[in-house]
């Protein structure tokens, strides 16, 4: 049983090649009909009943454009039309060959041609129904000449060997449409596989970790994805825009590195007092055209891994500093107390002793803050909502250091502001940004805290401002080294440790803003939905 399921659902080709034989159609008729118009019919066409040549000729031109309509509507189903102009040709074929002498007018070579047709057109055995088609018409056509005698004897002989060759055809035909059908299949298949690969490749390219950037021919960005608008902070797709309109100074990089004047890899800053990042440039040369490879890495990334192996050997060296200094330190603590205590101490040694005391304290909180960089342990990070951790942290410090309302200016947006921190970790970083805007800030008002999210950026953020005379500027650039301070009582440590537990949290501390009014701090946190490590 012949299945015409199989074509219910062809691919526009099949479509396009049933228009092709209904064109092929179309010029056969159209030759046809011209003959008959210009009284040119030549021997043996319509040799037996002009007429009827003549009619069916202009019959058989107009099933053509009628034919084109319903392709071109798709309308009905692609098998039924390939079966309605099939057998509509072996029928008008087998009256053209009737009207022109029969077998010997040559027409059985377009009954071959129409049997091919259905061949190609038809996937699997259906074409050999067209091959039986055909081959039951000339029968017939010659069984009715017989009974009628209108033409010489009967050629049986003729008209089997002419349905021996639609069968043979209609064979070939069905090889080489399973050959086409199995090419089309694998194609389709290799097809399908590519668009997955590709989609498995913009997958893995959007979930790396690293920032990829491709700049084409005339550097406009033609591949992004999410590591590299989070370093760059853009809030939409940067695809087909210029690189000079996305970032100028990676633009400025790129230009450098491509006239040999830059380095390959380069440090920039995306904006001023943002985050750092690291560009590695690469050509891609891609059909004649050379594109640019952008690798973007964050510079606090690098500085995290760094302190974890600085943090392993800081650890070890704490657990003999505890052990070598700390028990002659408590040592030297514990005399000078005992000398305090005596009545026979006076003047000028109390003095001493107390100095003493003193130095020995700060030794002991500088062996604390070491102590507890090596033991910090990697944070838990939680969805905070920073906006009401201000609020509570301005309500604690106004009651700890005894503030008025007006000491500390607030600005908190209503809305929720969410980051990615431990909690415990972000009031370490906040107390001691506070703690020292409050001591530096001069009048009334000491400090001003704000948060909220940047537009370009969707990230959250923090900022703390004194009111003080500012940082000098040669002070500025080793604000954040470890054992730096210009207080003759500060152990150096504290803006270091700040800015330690930040990166370690994936956010950054920069000094925003330094002017002779005051400065201003700000933690930057990452993108909550889009922070390393985590995928949403």
């Amino acid at each position: 049983m012949v299945r015409f399921e199989q074509l219910n659902r062809p691919a526009e080709t099949s479509w396009q090649a049933l228009s092709y034989y209904n064109l092929y159609r179309f010029l056969i008729a159209v030759l046809f009909v011209s003959l008959d118009w210009v009284g040119q019919l030549p021997q043996p066409l319509g040799a037996y009943d002009e007429s009827l040549f003549a009619t069916t000729a202009h019959i058989y031109l107009l099933t053509s454009p009628i034919a084109q309509l319903f392709i071109h509507l798709k309308k009905p189903r692609y098998v039924y039309q390939v079966a309605a102009v099939l057998f509509t040709d072996i029928l008008l074929i087998t009256l053209l060959m009737y009207a022109s002498a029969g077998l010997n007018s040559g027409f059985g070579m377009l009954l071959v041609a129409a049997v091919a047709g259905g061949g190609l057109l038809s996937p699997g055995r259906i074409g050999i129904l067209f091959a039986a088609a055909a081959t039951i018409a000339v029968l017939s056509h010659e069984v009715y000449a017989q009974l009628y005698r209108i033409f010489p004897p009967a050629n049986y002989t003729h008209a089997g060997f002419l349905g021996i060759t639609f069968f043979l055809t209609a064979f070939v035909m069905y090889i080489l449409a399973s050959r086409v059908e199995e090419s089309k299949a694998l194609a389709a298949q290799r097809g399908t596989d590519l668009a997955n690969l590709a989609r498995l490749n913009e997958h893995i390219v959007q979930r790396l970790q690293p920032g990829i950037l491709v700049l084409d021919s005339v550097r406009e960005v033609r591949l992004v994805n999410e590591s590299a608008k989070d370093l760059l902070e853009m809030a939409r797709n940067p695809r087909g825009l210029s690189i000079d309109q996305v970032c100028p100074p990676l633009a400025e990089a790129v230009s450098r590195w491509l006239s040999g004047e830059g380095p390959q890899t380069t440090i920039l800053a995306t904006r001023k007092g943002g985050s750092e990042i690291q560009a590695t440039f690469s050509k891609l040369n891609l059909e004649n055209k050379t594109e640019v490879l952008i690798f973007l890495d964050d510079v606090s990334e690098f500085r995290r891994r760094a302190q974890q192996m600085k943090l392993a050997s800081l650890g070890r060296l704490t657990a003999s500093i505890a052990h070598e200094v700390r028990n002659p330190l408590g040592a030297i603590s514990h005399a000078s107390q005992l000398l305090t205590e005596s009545s026979d101490v006076h003047g000028e040694d109390r003095r001493l002793i107390s100095i003493i005391q003193e130095q020995s304290t700060r030794v002991n909180n500088i062996i604390e803050n070491i102590q507890q960089l090596s033991r910090r342990q990697q944070p838990v990070e939680t969805v905070i909502d920073i906006a009401d951790s201000v609020s509570k942290f301005a309500d604690e410090l106004r009651t700890r250091f005894k503030l008025d309302g007006r000491a500390i200016g607030l600005k908190v947006p209503r809305k929720r502001i969410l980051a990615r921190i431990e909690p415990s970790q972000l009031h370490q970083v906040l107390w001691n940004l506070c703690e020292n805007g409050i001591r530096y800030s001069q009048g009334e008002r000491k400090l001003e805290l704000e948060c909220g999210m940047r537009e370009e950026s969707e990230r959250p953020y923090i900022d703390v401002a004194d009111h003080g005379t500012g940082i000098p500027p040669e002070v500025e650039d080793n604000l954040f080294e470890p054992f730096f301070t210009t207080d003759a009582n500060g152990t150096g440590l504290g803006l270091y440790i700040a800015r330690e537990i930040c990166e370690a949290n994936q956010a950054s501390l920069i000094l925003f803003r330094n002017t002779h009014q005051g400065c201003c701090f700000r933690i930057d946190f990452a993108h909550p939905e889009r922070q390393r490590g985590s995928l949403n």
